[in-house]
């Protein structure tokens, strides 16, 4: 087969699993709240059940990723131990038990006309779910994708492809089970990066497309899609020692902010302190750096108190380190006179994702929520906490620095969408 008929082939592959999911997304959004309980319940079951042959699957992901020389943390990355098939499972059982969103008529309210208008939640239809590496991440889209009544189209990583496919095949008999299109859960079953183009290319099957994954990913995907993206570029994450603060509670929750995991999204990247408490707070929030290996990019000003610090790496920060997603020990830092320049900074270089104040000042906490653009804004905690689970919504799907259609941590309800509806007894308009 030479490479044009390759080409025509995978288009019509994928053209294929829209076409599918077009179908299954009607059936699911006319299925019974309790078919697709039963659904999840299926499938938390059946991961259970299916540990050995998921970690046998995993296995070859394995073994093949470290053969290609893949760096030992996103390996890492790649392993489903029983452990995550078990918060895998938990997290179906979960969503199970949550109220049923589908259908539910919000805000009626009776006109001077006589009708009544409201809005009824309903699913988008078909999403398409384009990620790399965690396979976890299979069931995480495909249990929202049940219970918000929506079909999908998974796109995973080709290092997981193996892992994957297993994954999707226990999805797709729990469907059955409960009497649902097994193609409302689809996988696109290669490892040809062109199936990406073609899926995000095809708005008569495709309603949205989630991405999620490096920056690069991400900006090809909102170059290329003929369809709405659902995105987050990076995760330039502020956290802002105001004056005053509790000292203590700044430490511990800078620290946590910057250190409890360092590859996250929702990680602190950029560490802003008021002037009047930069003498008492960065050499202890220095002395933890140090003795974790973090390093420091500062302005002039907090270089001067943390070069002192002993054991800490503190180098001069550039303009585009106020920009920077390190996702790793690094985080830069920077003096401000108080909180209405906190507040510039961040409008200007964060990536509207996450930014939090430390303080015990309560117009300053109330102007910093208003203020800050970002998708989640916090006061007195870490950034950290900014997770669809965290958040109370059993699980995520995402987390969206856009503004329309959802917005910080998306879950059930950012895969819905409402409708008006409106209800009468004969009323004419005059």
């Amino acid at each position: 087969m030479n490479a044009t008929e390759n080409a025509n082939t995978l288009e019509q592959q994928v053209l294929t699993l829209g076409a599918q999911a077009r179908v299954a997304s009607a059936a699911m959004a006319k299925a019974s709240a309790s078919a697709k309980n039963q659904a999840l319940r299926a499938l938390a079951q059946w991961l259970r059940e299916s540990v050995d042959s998921l970690q046998i699957a995993n296995a070859h992901d394995l073994d093949r990723a470290r053969a290609a020389g893949l760096a030992e943390p996103m390996v890492d990355r790649l392993k489903l131990t029983p452990k995550v098939i078990e918060t895998c499972a938990q997290g179906c059982e979960q969503l199970a038990a949550m109220p049923e969103l589908i259908g539910d008529i919000q805000g009626l309210k009776q006109q001077p006309s006589g009708i009544r208008v409201g809005q009824m939640r309903v699913p988008l239809g078909v999403f398409g779910m384009i990620f790399e590496s965690r396979p976890n991440v299979t069931i995480e889209a495909a249990s929202l994708s049940i219970k918000s009544g929506n079909a999908c189209i998974l796109r995973g990583g080709s290092e997981a492809i193996e892992t994957n496919k297993a994954l999707a095949t226990l999805v797709q008999k729990a469907l059955s089970q409960a009497g649902l299109p097994e193609h409302a859960v689809q996988l696109v079953p290669t490892t040809d990066r062109a199936a990406v183009g073609h899926l995000i290319t095809m708005p008569q099957f495709v309603d949205v497309i989630i991405p999620r994954g490096g920056k690069s990913l991400i900006e090809r995907i909102s170059r290329e899609a003929k369809v709405p993206v659902i995105k987050h570029l990076d995760g330039n994450c502020h956290t802002y020692v105001d004056d005053p603060c509790d000292l203590d509670l700044a430490v511990k929750v800078t620290d946590n902010a910057k250190t409890q995991k360092y590859s996250p999204c929702n990680a602190s990247e950029s560490l802003l302190v008021a002037r009047g408490v930069a003498a008492a707070f960065l050499p202890r929030i220095g002395a933890v750096f140090a003795s974790k290996g973090v390093e420091v990019r500062c302005d002039t000003e907090s270089q001067a108190i943390l070069s002192k610090v002993p054991g800490l790496n503190c180098v001069l920060a550039t303009e585009q380190d106020w920009f920077m997603e390190y996702l790793a020990p690094i985080m830069s830092v920077k003096l401000v006179a108080d909180v209405d320049e906190a507040i510039a900074h961040i409008n200007h270089y964060s990536s509207h994702h996450t930014d939090a104040i430390l303080t015990n000042h309560h117009v300053h906490a109330q102007r910093f929520l208003r203020e800050v653009d970002s998708s989640s804004v916090m006061v007195n905690t870490s950034t950290r906490f900014a997770d669809g689970f965290e958040y109370g919504l059993g699980a995520e799907i995402g987390i969206s620095t856009d503004k329309f259609h959802a917005r910080g941590p998306v879950g059930l309800e950012g895969l819905t969408s409402l409708k008006w509806v409106v209800l009468g007894q004969g009323e004419v308009r005059g």
